[in-house]
């Protein structure tokens, strides 16, 4: 079927481009669909009107011009894939790419133009994410390297300190290389997740201040792990004075449908069981102000129902913490290097379910 004029004047009319005419003196006198899609006006708010409103400024319209006047952009006359940014009716200045053409009548004197623009935003943000990728992807090798060595010397370090210690009590330093190990497992999900954004094509985003956002790069595993409705709407409250544990057992817990209150000492975490219902406390050995032991012998007088369990870094109890709590009813002990969420999972609602018998 040949394409006759009014077949193509329909095709042009509903193709998803703009495709905007203007007469001799640049003024628009056809505005396509596509143009009203892409550019929110309608085509009675543009035609009869000066082109240089679908640009930025006067000036950005004159470079167009300018172009299709020599000879480096496609030929006098002609300017093919030229780059250049149109203004939409919402004042967003969309990058775009034009190939027009100068018109002339019969005469050959320039009686108008035509224009074809294409909106770029798709591919130009294709083309970044393309950009981002290979950047992540050389950023995860350099990052994952140096991330395997602070991992071995954290190991190196850990005999050491063991070995030096000999009979002593060294579970601060534990605790410390025990925040190093975590800490850096953190940063190696953190580059995981860059890597897994990086093979697709597709993120997400996150609030940061104000109507900004930032790249989500939490690890994402969806349909790994469901939370166990044993646990769902329990009240725990967590204390320890390194805030990395704190946090890091508060996410944990909060994934698994608990309600979670922190305490970087006993004092603290007394002031919240006077304010909140606990089901569970679990908390920490050595702790600042006041230790493990006369937190649970405090929890004990005042709140003679409320489970304890505790946590400590190190096996080698030099104050019998453990031992004083256990004779005077203490559980549940579990040992963290770091704690094990498997473990600490059992262990509460294996304590939940005690309390509700």
């Amino acid at each position: 079927m040949a394409l006759t004029r009014e077949r193509l004047e329909q095709l042009i009319a509903r193709s998803t481009d703009i495709v905007v005419a203007t007469d001799r003196k640049g003024v628009v006198d056809y505005y396509n669909d596509g143009a009203s899609q892409v550019l929110g006006y309608r085509p009675d708010e543009i035609l009869g009107h000066f082109v240089a409103k679908l640009y930025p400024s006067l000036d950005e319209a004159r470079r167009v011009m300018a172009a299709m006047r020599r000879p480096q952009f496609g030929g006098v006359g002609t300017a093919s894939h030229f780059r250049t940014t149109f203004l939409s009716k919402a004042g967003e200045e969309i990058p775009v790419a034009i190939s027009g053409t100068i018109l002339h009548d019969d005469q050959g004197r320039e009686n108008g133009t035509i224009g074809f623009a294409k909106d770029l935003r798709e591919i130009l943000q294709k083309d970044q994410l393309a950009t981002l990728g290979e950047v992540a992807i050389g950023l995860s090798h350099e990052i994952n390297n140096p991330l395997a060595v602070i991992l071995n010397q954290a190991e190196l370090l850990e005999s050491d300190v063991d070995r030096l210690a000999g009979d002593g009590d060294c579970s601060v330093e534990t605790e410390r290389i025990d925040a190093i190990r975590r800490e850096t497992a953190r940063i190696a999900e953190i580059v995981e997740r860059v890597g897994e954004m990086a093979a697709g094509d597709k993120y997400e985003t996150v609030e940061y201040i104000g109507p900004a956002r930032m790249v989500d790069l939490r690890p994402h595993t969806p349909g790994v792990h469901k939370p166990d409705p044993r646990l769902a709407d329990a009240h725990i409250l967590i204390v320890d004075d390194d805030l990395g544990i704190r946090k890091s057992l508060a996410e944990l817990l909060s994934r698994e449908g608990c309600h979670v209150e922190t305490a970087g000492d006993g004092v603290e975490a007394l002031a919240i069981l006077d304010q909140h219902r606990i089901d569970v406390v679990l908390s920490d050995v050595v702790m600042p102000k006041m230790d493990g032991y006369e937190l649970f012998m405090a929890i004990r007088e005042r709140f003679p129902e409320l489970p304890v369990l505790m946590m400590t870094a190190f096996h080698y109890d030099r104050d019998h913490i453990i031992k004083r709590s256990r004779v005077e009813g203490l559980e549940g002990v579990i040992f963290k290097k770091p704690v094990n969420p498997d473990r600490l999972r059992e262990k509460l609602i294996e304590t939940l379910a005690a309390r509700r018998r």
